[in-house]
């Protein structure tokens, strides 16, 4: 049985991985006489994605100037009480056109010993700048994060479920077929489920992970992606966002149902300030204070804003954010084979845009497990030895464009046993026009991974923990040499809101 079942993988392995094999010489984005953005798409119809949703609301909106409400002067007998009391007397107002109004820091420093919190939508936190005469926020007290944007969403299904018809969707398609467009209407939240199979498991090489002896399990449960209905053209439902990810009936059967969401809250920032922790180290096992964390919100921003010494200081994993003109510093580094990550980036629809990390082992840009985007790191430069390294199971959807890690790598690859079992960390994502000291870019069973146009030393390895044949390269076009347009995000941005 056990013959006959790798035999039928190895079989389709080969069917799925041939359509792309001739695509190597393709561009994959090009712009045509007129100015049009031409994508090239492999025989089963998967392209690189329109990225250019990322962001707040949804890419290409300004982030707005919101009416001050509150002020909070420094020097009081506790600085955090009296910002989360403003906070809180903000949050008690109405809403007018999406906002509460702003709680508005003046200069100086500010002694914060505990979390300060935005829970309630349209709200904003603002700094009078990041500069050392701007708003500090000193941090104090039992390790902790310094700022924390946060709702509490569950989801409901409210809807059977419908089966997706197709025996393959590509990914980068806005198009899915499901068997009772009845179900739903324009406008409706839906999710796409999928179940993690050991057939998949297996196709992806990802079944026989052991580290110390003991077995790694790379994921299980589900995949699932939430997008907004924009038309229903017979059995088709025309999605909002492109899609991150494929969909093999060979290996899963896909649903679709309607979801309704409580509890998230939308339309909060913050801006202007910076947070200073005293010096720490250690492993990344210990307590440490960190910046900030955006979760349980869709449409959110912090800009302008300088960190020092905080450890895994970012984490965002709210929908339609954007973190702009973020700089994080470290005078130490963590001690440890495990590196902390100085932005978490596992919301769908990030844009990171704008920011600088110096520091060393340290990962600037991570993911957690399951995440889909599009997540884009766009026009930011990272130095110090560190890596943007996509970082566990799965994820789906990530560009990089125009990123500049003179002193690190840029790494789409595949884990295997590190960590718990990280293996796969990602696919269907595209590095463009970036510069490294040395990029690793694998193509996972199935999947394609894209650098166009990158200057740096491109490196070839072999799964870690073992002894396993080096892995195939992901798609490489225009080695050393940048390719038009400058920025794919932008490109597909201004053509979209054309």
């Amino acid at each position: 049985m056990k013959k006959r079942i790798a035999a039928r993988l190895a079989s389709m392995a080969l069917l799925i991985i041939l359509p792309f094999l001739h695509a190597r010489a393709q561009q994959w984005v090009s712009v045509d006489a007129r100015g049009t953005l031409v994508y090239d798409t492999t025989s089963r119809g998967d392209r690189i994605m329109d990225f250019s949703y990322a962001g707040y609301k949804g890419g290409g909106v300004d982030i707005p100037d919101v009416p001050v409400r509150r002020q909070v002067q420094p020097g009081n007998a506790n600085d955090a009480d009296a910002i989360q009391a403003a906070i809180d007397s903000v949050s008690a107002l109405p809403l007018v056109n999406g906002f509460r109004g702003a709680v508005l820091l003046a200069p100086g420093k500010y002694y914060c010993d505990k979390t300060i919190l935005l829970h309630s939508s349209g709200v904003v936190l603002k700094g009078s700048g990041s500069t050392p005469r701007g708003t500090i926020l000193q941090l104090a007290g039992p390790a902790h994060v310094a700022v924390a944007v946060r709702g509490k969403p569950s989801y409901t299904k409210t809807s059977a479920a419908a089966k997706v018809t197709a025996a393959y969707v590509p990914a980068g398609t806005r198009k899915i077929p499901v068997d009772q467009p009845g179900l739903f209407k324009k406008g409706d939240t839906i999710r796409i489920t999928k179940p993690v199979t050991a057939e998949w498991v297996q196709f992806m090489g990802m079944h026989d992970l052991v580290r110390d002896g003991k077995p790694q399990t790379w994921i299980n449960g589900e995949l699932t992606i939430d997008r907004i209905i924009t038309a229903i053209n017979g059995s088709t439902l025309l999605l909002d966002v492109p899609l991150t990810d494929s969909y093999d009936a060979q290996f899963a059967s896909t649903v679709v149902e309607r979801i309704s969401t409580s509890g998230e809250i939308t339309d909060c920032g913050i801006s202007g300030f910076s947070i200073v922790s005293p010096t720490q180290t250690g492993t990344i096992n210990d307590r440490h204070h960190q910046a900030f964390h955006i979760s349980g919100i869709t449409d959110a921003w912090a800009a302008d804003i300088q960190v020092f010494n905080t450890i895994n200081s970012i984490s965002v994993t709210g929908r339609r954010v954007t973190l702009d003109r973020i700089s994080i510093y470290h005078d130490t580094v963590t001690t440890g084979a495990a590196k902390p990550a100085d932005i978490n980036a596992s919301g769908p629809q990030l844009l990171v845009q704008r920011c600088y990390i110096k520091g060393g082992n340290v990962f600037y840009i991570a993911t957690g497990a399951k995440v889909t985007g599009p997540i884009v790191i766009l026009d930011c430069t990272f130095e110090g030895g560190g890596w943007i390294q996509p970082h566990q199971r799965w994820a789906t959807g990530m560009l990089v464009d125009n990123c500049q890690v003179p002193g690190g790598g840029i790494e789409y690859m595949n884990r295997g046993s590190m960590g718990s079992g990280h293996g796969w960390s990602i696919g269907w994502s595209v590095v463009w026009n970036s510069s490294a000291k040395s990029f690793l870019n694998q193509q996972p069973p199935g999947s394609m991974n894209w650098m166009i146009g990158c200057i740096g030393e491109q490196r070839q390895e072999a799964r870690p923990f073992g002894k396993f044949p080096v892995l195939p390269a992901g798609i490489i076009v225009s080695q050393g040499k940048h390719v038009s347009p400058k920025s794919l995000y932008y490109a597909q941005l201004q053509e979209r809101l054309k």
